[in-house]
């Protein structure tokens, strides 16, 4: 088995993790923050917009099982990569979309997919994806793990996730977990 972690940020930390939670080969998918300035943020400060951090998902990966690609195209299907610090409602630098590399690699694939994405004219708007070496990554707060998955009838997540873990159900059904 071979590890690998990708940092993303796809507007709400409990939509991005509730996908790949899903995803066949990925071993664990924990929210928090990356790339601000203030050392162990909160939620609130995040909310606040002053501390430059997005809300984030550690991915990882088994590398056998599934690819960064993989988690890359899935990463691009389940958010809006064109609008910049925006995911719908949820509006704010924290809800920016990025790529957090932790290699070489990783930040080359990134490239070339945002590349590739956008001459497909797959979306109507350029992408803003950030592409930025990794952080120190901070856990968000306990309550904020697991969060649909614990709360599947909150109101946010009815109207906001569930969709959204739907379409990546039904896209990506040959890779979900069993």
């Amino acid at each position: 088995m071979s590890k690998e972690v990708a940092t993303l940020g796809g507007g709400c930390f409990w939509c991005v993790e509730a996908v790949y939670n899903q995803l066949k080969g990925v071993q664990s998918a924990i929210s928090g923050y990356m790339g601000g300035h203030v050392d162990n943020p909160t939620y609130q400060q995040v909310c606040n917009k002053t501390t430059g951090h997005a809300e984030v998902v550690n991915v990882t990966f088994d590398t056998d099982v599934v690819s960064f690609q993989d988690i890359l195209n899935i990463f691009f299907t389940v958010h809006d990569p064109t609008t910049l610090n925006r995911q719908g409602n949820d509006v704010g630098p924290q809800y920016r979309s990025g790529i957090w590399y932790h290699s070489d690699e990783q930040k080359r694939i990134a490239e070339e997919t945002i590349k590739r994405i956008d001459s497909e004219g797959l979306f109507s708007n350029p992408i803003v994806t950030e592409v930025t070496p990794a952080s120190t990554f901070w856990v968000a707060e306990d309550y904020h793990q697991n969060y649909f998955a614990n709360n599947p009838n909150q109101g946010y997540c009815a109207v906001v996730i569930a969709p959204k873990v739907a379409k990546f159900r039904k896209q990506y059904m040959e890779q979900l977990k069993r």
